[in-house]
């Protein structure tokens, strides 16, 4: 079940990105496409209304942003500053970690709970987007969908942390989908003329 979840969430984060790079793109190149003053290409475009792609842009990438900070808690790629932290002993490391784990997962339930209140509220008004005219209680509802998923990604971290001791680390240096060879270790040269 979690891994259904888990590409899902990757899944719909690559999508929204996707689907708002396009996006943009096409509406930049019917802009400029658009002032080119040749009549029959001109007047076509100037029929396409491009107005809303701003706002639906806005949209999917806060969704975007609310799905990803919950990927980034299950893959490690939150940032963290951790020097003190890591100078503990084992014992006092693991309260600490754990500690800040669980307080993220408080303040992300705290955040979907009144976000999910406010979502609630707004459905039952009849407020619409400006451009997209489509309910706002929509554009709101990744606030507690996006922090709820956060949470859950908090506290499973938590536990496994327990568990094992390991909180998930992203590797800079890998790229998902190609394999390459650890390279050979060899000593450094010493350049001529140095003391060892």
């Amino acid at each position: 079940m979690l891994k259904i979840l888990d590409n899902l969430e990757e899944w719909l984060i690559a999508c929204l990105m996707g689907a708002a790079t396009l996006l943009i793109l096409a509406a930049v190149v019917h802009r400029y496409a658009a002032g080119i003053p040749l009549p029959v290409l001109q007047d076509a475009l100037l029929k396409i209304n491009l107005s809303w792609a701003q706002e639906l842009c806005i949209y999917m990438f806060v969704w975007m942003a609310k799905f990803g900070a919950a990927y980034g808690v299950r893959t490690g790629i939150h940032v963290g500053v951790d020097v003190l932290v890591a100078q503990l002993p084992p014992r006092w490391y693991k309260v600490y970690v754990l500690a800040g784990l669980m307080g993220g997962a408080l303040f992300t339930a705290t955040i979907g709970t009144y976000g999910a209140i406010f979502t609630w509220g707004m459905a039952h008004t009849t407020q619409v987007s400006p451009d997209l005219e489509v309910p706002k209680w929509i554009v709101y509802l990744c606030i507690p969908l996006g922090s709820y998923l956060m949470c859950f990604r908090f506290l499973q971290v938590a536990a496994q942390f327990a568990r094992t001791g390991f909180l998930p680390a992203h590797d800079q240096s890998h790229v998902e989908g190609i394999e390459v060879a650890a390279p050979e270790l060899r000593p450094a040269p010493v350049a001529s003329g140095a003391v060892r």
